[in-house]
Protein backbone atom coordinates (compact mmCIF):
# COMPACT_ATOMS: atom_id res chain seq x y z
CA UNK A 1 0.00 0.00 0.00
CA UNK A 2 1.92 3.12 -1.54
CA UNK A 3 0.90 6.72 0.04
CA UNK A 4 1.30 9.14 -2.70
CA UNK A 5 1.06 12.93 -2.75
CA UNK A 6 0.92 14.47 -6.42
CA UNK A 7 1.80 18.13 -6.72
CA UNK A 8 -0.38 19.00 -3.23
CA UNK A 9 -0.81 22.28 -2.61
CA UNK A 10 -2.74 23.81 0.46
CA UNK A 11 -3.49 27.46 0.51
CA UNK A 12 -5.04 29.66 3.75
CA UNK A 13 -5.98 32.53 2.25
CA UNK A 14 -3.29 34.39 0.59
CA UNK A 15 -0.80 32.18 2.49
CA UNK A 16 0.51 29.02 0.86
CA UNK A 17 1.07 26.18 3.89
CA UNK A 18 2.56 23.76 1.33
CA UNK A 19 3.03 24.33 -2.39
CA UNK A 20 3.50 21.63 -5.44
CA UNK A 21 4.05 18.72 -3.00
CA UNK A 22 4.82 15.29 -4.64
CA UNK A 23 6.21 12.34 -2.56
CA UNK A 24 5.81 8.58 -2.45
CA UNK A 25 5.91 6.75 0.56
CA UNK A 26 6.33 2.88 0.20
CA UNK A 27 4.93 0.21 1.57
CA UNK A 28 6.86 -1.03 4.86
CA UNK A 29 9.47 2.13 4.91
CA UNK A 30 9.40 5.07 7.36
CA UNK A 31 9.81 8.27 5.81
CA UNK A 32 10.79 11.54 7.46
CA UNK A 33 9.48 15.01 7.38
CA UNK A 34 11.79 18.15 8.73
CA UNK A 35 11.14 21.69 8.69
CA UNK A 36 11.08 24.03 11.08
CA UNK A 37 8.19 25.72 13.09
CA UNK A 38 5.45 26.95 9.99
CA UNK A 39 7.20 24.74 7.40
CA UNK A 40 3.98 22.78 6.52
CA UNK A 41 4.89 19.24 8.45
CA UNK A 42 1.49 19.18 10.46
CA UNK A 43 -0.57 20.69 7.73
CA UNK A 44 0.49 17.94 4.98
CA UNK A 45 0.18 15.37 7.47
CA UNK A 46 -3.70 16.69 8.06
CA UNK A 47 -4.10 16.84 4.33
CA UNK A 48 -2.98 13.10 4.21
CA UNK A 49 -5.68 12.15 7.12
CA UNK A 50 -8.27 14.22 5.56
CA UNK A 51 -8.79 16.16 8.48
CA UNK A 52 -7.69 19.31 5.84
CA UNK A 53 -9.04 19.35 2.24
CA UNK A 54 -6.23 20.40 -0.05
CA UNK A 55 -6.55 23.91 -2.78
CA UNK A 56 -4.94 21.44 -5.27
CA UNK A 57 -3.27 18.02 -6.50
CA UNK A 58 -4.48 14.57 -5.31
CA UNK A 59 -3.31 12.38 -2.21
CA UNK A 60 -4.28 8.09 -2.02
CA UNK A 61 -3.14 5.50 -0.34
CA UNK A 62 -3.23 2.47 -2.40
CA UNK A 63 -4.84 4.22 -5.43
CA UNK A 64 -7.74 5.49 -3.28
CA UNK A 65 -8.44 8.50 -1.07
CA UNK A 66 -8.49 7.98 2.75
CA UNK A 67 -11.23 8.75 4.74
CA UNK A 68 -13.34 8.00 7.69
CA UNK A 69 -13.64 4.50 6.58
CA UNK A 70 -10.19 3.47 6.29
CA UNK A 71 -9.64 4.81 10.41
CA UNK A 72 -9.52 1.62 11.75
CA UNK A 73 -6.10 1.16 9.25
CA UNK A 74 -4.75 4.03 10.47
CA UNK A 75 -2.77 6.16 13.10
CA UNK A 76 -2.13 9.48 14.08
CA UNK A 77 -0.06 11.17 16.82
CA UNK A 78 -1.25 14.50 16.97
CA UNK A 79 1.63 17.39 18.22
CA UNK A 80 -0.84 18.42 19.99
CA UNK A 81 -1.60 15.65 22.55
CA UNK A 82 -5.00 15.26 23.40
CA UNK A 83 -5.78 13.06 26.37
CA UNK A 84 -8.81 13.52 28.54
CA UNK A 85 -7.05 14.04 32.01
CA UNK A 86 -9.66 12.80 33.87
CA UNK A 87 -9.79 9.08 32.52
CA UNK A 88 -7.76 6.38 33.93
CA UNK A 89 -5.41 5.02 30.94
CA UNK A 90 -7.09 1.59 30.54
CA UNK A 91 -10.50 3.64 30.00
CA UNK A 92 -9.11 5.88 27.68
CA UNK A 93 -7.14 3.10 25.43
CA UNK A 94 -10.38 0.88 25.46
CA UNK A 95 -12.14 3.54 24.33
CA UNK A 96 -9.87 4.82 21.53
CA UNK A 97 -9.73 1.30 20.47
CA UNK A 98 -13.39 0.34 20.22
CA UNK A 99 -13.71 3.74 18.00
CA UNK A 100 -11.14 1.50 15.50
CA UNK A 101 -13.08 -1.34 15.73
CA UNK A 102 -11.30 -3.60 18.37
CA UNK A 103 -13.00 -5.96 20.89
CA UNK A 104 -12.44 -3.72 24.79
CA UNK A 105 -10.38 -7.64 26.10
CA UNK A 106 -8.65 -7.29 22.28
CA UNK A 107 -7.63 -3.85 23.62
CA UNK A 108 -6.69 -4.46 27.42
CA UNK A 109 -4.82 -7.23 26.28
CA UNK A 110 -2.79 -4.99 23.50
CA UNK A 111 -2.75 -1.87 26.37
CA UNK A 112 -1.20 -4.30 29.10
CA UNK A 113 1.53 -5.64 26.36
CA UNK A 114 2.06 -1.92 24.96
CA UNK A 115 2.70 -0.72 29.37
CA UNK A 116 5.11 -3.66 30.41
CA UNK A 117 7.01 -3.11 27.15
CA UNK A 118 7.62 0.52 28.06
CA UNK A 119 7.99 -0.63 31.87
CA UNK A 120 5.17 1.42 33.15
CA UNK A 121 2.40 -1.37 34.09
CA UNK A 122 1.34 -0.14 37.20
CA UNK A 123 -0.09 3.04 35.31
CA UNK A 124 -3.11 1.28 33.87
CA UNK A 125 -5.26 2.06 36.43
CA UNK A 126 -3.99 6.01 36.72
CA UNK A 127 -5.79 8.73 35.37
CA UNK A 128 -3.99 10.44 33.07
CA UNK A 129 -3.47 13.58 34.66
CA UNK A 130 -1.59 11.88 37.66
CA UNK A 131 1.49 11.10 35.10
CA UNK A 132 4.00 13.03 33.90
CA UNK A 133 4.40 14.56 30.51
CA UNK A 134 6.30 12.11 29.23
CA UNK A 135 4.46 9.15 30.69
CA UNK A 136 1.34 10.61 29.27
CA UNK A 137 2.92 10.68 25.95
CA UNK A 138 3.95 7.26 25.99
CA UNK A 139 0.22 6.71 26.61
CA UNK A 140 -0.72 8.73 23.69
CA UNK A 141 1.65 6.91 21.63
CA UNK A 142 -0.30 3.56 22.79
CA UNK A 143 -3.40 5.23 21.81
CA UNK A 144 -2.18 5.34 18.15
CA UNK A 145 -1.03 2.27 17.85
CA UNK A 146 -3.12 -0.13 19.81
CA UNK A 147 -5.43 -1.02 16.69
CA UNK A 148 -1.71 -2.03 14.61
CA UNK A 149 -2.48 0.41 12.25
CA UNK A 150 -1.03 -0.56 8.22
CA UNK A 151 -0.31 2.89 8.49
CA UNK A 152 1.01 5.75 11.29
CA UNK A 153 1.90 9.62 11.00
CA UNK A 154 3.49 10.77 13.87
CA UNK A 155 4.32 14.49 14.46
CA UNK A 156 7.08 14.79 16.63
CA UNK A 157 6.96 11.98 18.82
CA UNK A 158 9.69 12.63 20.79
CA UNK A 159 9.60 16.00 21.16
CA UNK A 160 9.78 16.67 25.12
CA UNK A 161 11.18 12.92 26.04
CA UNK A 162 14.33 12.41 28.03
CA UNK A 163 16.93 9.93 26.20
CA UNK A 164 16.01 6.96 27.44
CA UNK A 165 12.30 7.09 26.70
CA UNK A 166 13.43 8.21 23.10
CA UNK A 167 15.13 5.52 22.89
CA UNK A 168 12.26 3.30 24.29
CA UNK A 169 10.00 5.18 21.44
CA UNK A 170 12.31 4.75 18.59
CA UNK A 171 12.89 0.77 19.14
CA UNK A 172 9.06 0.46 19.30
CA UNK A 173 8.43 3.23 15.70
CA UNK A 174 10.85 0.51 14.58
CA UNK A 175 9.65 -2.94 15.63
CA UNK A 176 6.28 -1.79 13.75
CA UNK A 177 8.20 -0.83 10.85
CA UNK A 178 9.45 -4.49 10.70
CA UNK A 179 6.04 -5.52 11.41
CA UNK A 180 4.41 -4.28 8.26
CA UNK A 181 3.27 -0.69 9.33
CA UNK A 182 4.34 2.47 7.01
CA UNK A 183 5.54 5.20 9.20
CA UNK A 184 5.39 8.79 8.38
CA UNK A 185 6.67 11.12 11.18
CA UNK A 186 7.86 14.75 11.31
CA UNK A 187 10.48 15.89 13.77
CA UNK A 188 12.71 18.67 14.85
CA UNK A 189 15.74 16.62 15.25
CA UNK A 190 17.68 15.51 12.31
CA UNK A 191 19.77 13.01 13.96
CA UNK A 192 16.48 10.76 14.57
CA UNK A 193 15.08 11.32 11.01
CA UNK A 194 18.67 10.39 10.03
CA UNK A 195 18.45 7.46 11.89
CA UNK A 196 15.53 5.40 11.54
CA UNK A 197 14.28 6.73 7.82
CA UNK A 198 15.24 5.87 4.22
CA UNK A 199 13.26 8.33 2.61
CA UNK A 200 13.31 12.52 3.81
CA UNK A 201 11.62 15.22 2.96
CA UNK A 202 13.10 18.38 4.19
CA UNK A 203 10.25 21.11 3.71
CA UNK A 204 11.41 25.03 3.87
CA UNK A 205 7.98 27.82 4.26
CA UNK A 206 5.70 24.89 2.53
CA UNK A 207 8.06 24.07 -0.65
CA UNK A 208 10.65 20.86 -0.34
CA UNK A 209 14.16 21.67 -0.78
CA UNK A 210 15.58 18.23 -0.57
CA UNK A 211 13.40 14.44 -0.84
CA UNK A 212 14.67 11.18 -2.31
CA UNK A 213 16.65 8.33 -0.91
CA UNK A 214 18.67 9.39 2.09
CA UNK A 215 21.47 7.59 1.00
CA UNK A 216 21.55 8.91 -2.98
CA UNK A 217 20.96 12.79 -0.89
CA UNK A 218 23.98 12.00 0.74
CA UNK A 219 26.00 10.63 -2.18
CA UNK A 220 24.97 13.16 -4.90
CA UNK A 221 25.89 15.79 -2.09
CA UNK A 222 29.84 15.28 -2.57
CA UNK A 223 31.31 17.00 0.21
CA UNK A 224 32.59 15.38 3.09
CA UNK A 225 33.35 15.69 7.07
CA UNK A 226 36.56 15.17 8.50
CA UNK A 227 37.53 14.69 12.27
CA UNK A 228 40.78 15.07 13.63
CA UNK A 229 41.93 14.46 17.17
CA UNK A 230 45.78 14.60 17.87
CA UNK A 231 48.33 16.45 20.15
CA UNK A 232 49.34 19.43 17.83
CA UNK A 233 47.67 22.25 16.28
CA UNK A 234 45.61 22.26 13.66
CA UNK A 235 44.71 25.72 12.85
CA UNK A 236 46.90 25.81 9.37
CA UNK A 237 44.10 23.44 8.01
CA UNK A 238 41.60 26.34 8.37
CA UNK A 239 42.33 27.61 5.22
CA UNK A 240 44.13 24.40 3.51
CA UNK A 241 43.22 24.17 -0.35
CA UNK A 242 39.81 22.43 -0.13
CA UNK A 243 38.59 22.85 3.15
CA UNK A 244 34.82 24.36 3.06
CA UNK A 245 34.83 24.72 6.81
CA UNK A 246 37.07 24.45 9.87
CA UNK A 247 35.36 24.34 13.67
CA UNK A 248 37.78 23.67 16.23
CA UNK A 249 36.99 21.13 19.12
CA UNK A 250 38.69 21.02 22.21
CA UNK A 251 40.28 17.84 21.12
CA UNK A 252 41.45 18.62 17.43
CA UNK A 253 39.06 19.88 14.18
CA UNK A 254 36.19 19.26 12.29
CA UNK A 255 36.18 20.19 8.65
CA UNK A 256 33.88 20.09 6.20
CA UNK A 257 36.14 19.07 2.57
CA UNK A 258 34.84 19.17 -1.33
CA UNK A 259 35.29 16.00 -1.31
CA UNK A 260 37.32 12.23 -0.28
CA UNK A 261 40.38 13.30 -2.27
CA UNK A 262 41.39 16.32 0.13
CA UNK A 263 40.97 14.07 2.98
CA UNK A 264 44.23 12.04 1.34
CA UNK A 265 46.27 15.28 0.86
CA UNK A 266 45.41 16.54 4.57
CA UNK A 267 46.81 13.02 5.96
CA UNK A 268 50.24 13.08 4.09
CA UNK A 269 50.63 17.21 5.53
CA UNK A 270 50.00 15.91 8.78
CA UNK A 271 53.21 13.43 8.71
CA UNK A 272 55.89 14.33 11.22
CA UNK A 273 53.69 17.25 13.18
CA UNK A 274 52.62 15.47 15.87
CA UNK A 275 50.62 12.67 17.47
CA UNK A 276 46.82 11.83 15.70
CA UNK A 277 44.75 10.31 17.87
CA UNK A 278 41.65 10.19 15.37
CA UNK A 279 41.22 10.79 11.88
CA UNK A 280 37.74 9.59 10.58
CA UNK A 281 36.37 10.97 7.03
CA UNK A 282 32.49 10.80 7.70
CA UNK A 283 29.51 11.27 5.38
CA UNK A 284 27.68 15.08 5.61
CA UNK A 285 25.19 15.13 8.05
CA UNK A 286 21.24 16.42 7.02
CA UNK A 287 22.38 19.44 9.08
CA UNK A 288 25.15 20.15 6.00
CA UNK A 289 22.89 19.34 3.48
CA UNK A 290 20.30 21.48 5.15
CA UNK A 291 22.27 24.78 5.48
CA UNK A 292 23.97 24.08 1.83
CA UNK A 293 20.06 24.11 0.61
CA UNK A 294 18.44 26.97 2.46
CA UNK A 295 21.47 29.15 3.52
CA UNK A 296 20.72 28.72 7.36
CA UNK A 297 21.66 26.44 10.38
CA UNK A 298 18.62 24.32 11.43
CA UNK A 299 16.56 24.79 14.48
Amino acid sequence: MTLVLNNVTKRFGKNTAVHNLSIEIPENEMFGFLGGNGAGKTTTFRMILGLLDHTSGEITWNGEEIDYGKSSVIGYLPEERGLYPKLKVRDQIVYLARLRGMGKNDAVQELEKWLERFRVPEYIDQKVEELSKGNQQKIQFISSVIHRPKLLILDEPFSGLDPINVEMLKDAVADLKNQGTSIVFSSHRMEHVEELCEHVCILQKGTPVVQGALREIKRSFGKKNLVIHGDLSLDFLENYDGVIRYKALSEGCQLQIVDENVSQDIFNALQGRGFIRKFELEEPSLNDIFIEKVGAAYE
